[in-house]
């Protein structure tokens, strides 16, 4: 088995050094370590200039891994995104190019400001791990993820993500306005500088490999395999939801559960880090039905009051059996 003292540490190492960049948001910064240990990727959605893309660059610039950041547009086209073949007069073939999605880590900002074309231009390396160009088949880097960022889909100028793709992010996090305090913090840590300018990787690609295979060794007890099931389930038999969440949902909310409890210090799954983990995993995977929308319901609060109404594993669930 592998050693979860050590893939913990090197979990918290990632941590605190994101939290010098990015102040008072703790918690998402753990979740988006999470999504990247779970071999998933990454939806950061929010109001401008709360620190979407910053964040996006902290955790990048902590992992040792090649970046490649994607300003997403109206007028990018998918080969922007994944490559051309280009013909080569002196040997008479066509050569391929990669395109930026053709890195360990990629940020594709402000994705939802692309037509949908370019956005499904995505999906094949978001899930198969790969890109196919002049039907050429290209295989991604390991790690791969790939961390997206949005405006809220209200403010004009943006083609909201499809349903198909929204569910292959694994989570999707929000940052929120800091308080009085940290945004005062904010200010007294960039008076200088950037702490982005002065921020050095703390971890390799390798040991993010040896983290997501470390991920897999974390218990998970069959009460807290049904508690995970019987959670997305609660989502498709509400009258308020048209289209409830995936069989995917319970895939990946069981894997974040598994990185969760490792980077937590655990070798073992509780029901809290399935519980803390609901939100972001299934609210982007629910569609609400128009009428509850009228009367002011959203996915967030319907998985809220899933998590108030399904029934919690009492003790047994909570360690490894001897």
């Amino acid at each position: 088995m592998a050693d979860m003292t050590k893939a913990t540490e090197i979990a918290r190492r990632i941590v605190d050094n994101v939290k010098r960049v990015i102040l008072g948001k703790d918690d998402v910064i753990e979740l988006g370590l999470v999504t990247l240990l779970s071999r998933g990727h990454l939806l950061i959605e929010d109001v401008p200039g709360v620190g979407k893309t910053m964040l996006a660059r902290s955790l990048a610039g902590s992992i040792g891994c090649t970046f490649h950041r994607i300003q997403f547009t109206p007028d990018l086209l998918p080969t922007d995104v994944t490559g051309v073949s280009v013909y080569n007069q002196k040997t008479g073939d066509f050569e391929f190019r990669p395109g930026p999605i053709m890195a360990q880590v990629v940020l594709t900002d402000e994705v939802n400001r692309a037509t949908p074309k370019t956005q499904s231009a995505l999906l094949e390396a978001m899930e198969e791990r790969q890109v196919t160009v002049d039907g050429v088949t290209h295989l991604v880097p390991q790690p791969f993820f790939i961390i997206a960022t949005q405006n809220p889909i209200e403010y004009e100028g943006t083609f909201p993500l499809p349903e198909a793709q929204l569910d292959r992010f694994l989570l999707r996090v929000r940052l929120g306005y800091p308080s009085a305090k940290e945004e005062l913090a904010i200010m007294e840590s960039q008076e200088k500088a950037h702490p982005i300018e002065s921020l050095k990787p703390v971890a390799t690609p390798e040991e993010i490999l040896y983290l997501q295979q470390t991920a897999t060794d974390v218990y998970v007890d069959p009460l807290v395999r049904d508690y995970i099931v019987a959670l997305v389930d609660a989502t498709r038999k509400r009258p308020e939801v048209a289209l409830g969440a995936s069989p995917r949902a319970v895939l990946g909310l069981f894997r974040a559960s598994r990185a969760l409890a490792m980077v937590r210090g655990r070798d073992y799954v509780v029901p809290d880090d399935v519980k803390a983990l609901a939100e972001s995993v299934m609210a982007h995977r629910i569609i609400v039905s128009a009428a509850a929308r009228m009367r002011g319901a959203d996915s967030p609060t319907v998985v809220s009051e899933l998590l108030g109404e399904v029934a919690v594993p009492g003790l047994r669930a909570s360690a490894r059996p001897a």
